[in-house]
């Protein structure tokens, strides 16, 4: 088993509130119970987060080794010239 070290917390009253709340209602044993749950899914929170990040990173590492980019006017002009050739071939 893991050691366990107490630490203090201060809370709003309506947070402290709605902790013993939840503890009288049967559905954690503790106070101390919910807190670590809600550690726990903040810690994965921030690991989705850390690799969302670092996906994020690589797409852009990988946009930046594949060349020189397009200016977006020039994207987009070369789209409506495709549109209006399209609609003018079925119209």
């Amino acid at each position: 088993m893991p050691s366990i070290e107490r630490i203090s917390v201060t809370l709003p009253a309506e947070m402290a509130a709605a902790l013993r709340s939840t503890v009288e209602g049967g559905q954690y044993a503790s106070t101390s119970e919910i807190v670590r749950e809600a550690l726990r899914e903040w810690a994965r929170a921030r690991d989705r987060e850390q690799r969302d990040l670092e996906a994020l990173r690589e797409a852009i590492r990988l946009g930046d080794e594949s060349g020189p980019g397009i200016p977006a006017d020039e994207v987009f002009a070369e789209l409506r010239r495709m549109i209006a050739d399209r609609r003018a071939a079925t119209g």
